[in-house]
């Protein structure tokens, strides 16, 4: 058990739950987010407007209906600006508020995107050593945690792949 890296499609893994970089309305979008409501099919959208907003850094469980994993927790980052506006700090908010959720659940088997490494513009480098530090301390905790970092990106695997060794010993 314990933190890994692949590079693929999150939308593919038959695993308790994905992780969904949603916006705050939940409603679908670009990227990760756009691509896990077109797979999942329309009753995600339906019981994501039944729930409503999301703040950032906050998280929400759904079912994955026509995903091969069986829920979706869907997190909010923060829209990066310049550093200085406590994105750091939501962004690891939305890593513990998905981890919360996953222990509550009784989850053993999770997949995260990069959360915010992509149209919310959080700097590539940040962004992964935030996702590893942050599973990895959850992995440490909860041994029987397996997570997994999915990056789509070859450029962003790469990344990972060096900062890997570094963060998750």
């Amino acid at each position: 058990m314990g933190v890994s890296i692949i590079k693929g499609d999150i939308t593919t893994l038959k695993v308790d739950a994905i992780v969904n970089a949603a916006n705050s309305s939940l409603r679908g979008g670009g990227g990760v987010d756009g691509a896990i409501h077109r797979k999942a099919g329309p009753l995600l959208d339906q019981e994501c407007r039944g729930i409503g907003r999301c703040p950032q850094g906050e998280a929400r469980i759904t079912k994955g209906y026509d995903l091969p994993a069986k829920y979706v927790i869907h997190t909010v980052g923060p829209i990066y600006r310049d550093g200085k506006r406590d994105e750091e700090k939501i962004l690891k908010s939305c890593y513990r508020s998905v981890l919360k959720i996953v222990n509550s659940q009784g989850f053993t088997t999770v997949a995260f995107p990069l959360i915010s490494g992509g149209v919310y513009g959080y700097p590539v480098k940040e962004a992964i050593s935030v996702a590893l530090f942050e599973l990895n301390a959850a992995c440490k905790q909860n041994k029987d945690l397996e997570l997994t970092l999915v990056l789509f990106k070859e450029e962003d695997y790469k990344i990972a792949e060096a900062l890997f060794p570094v963060i998750c010993r």
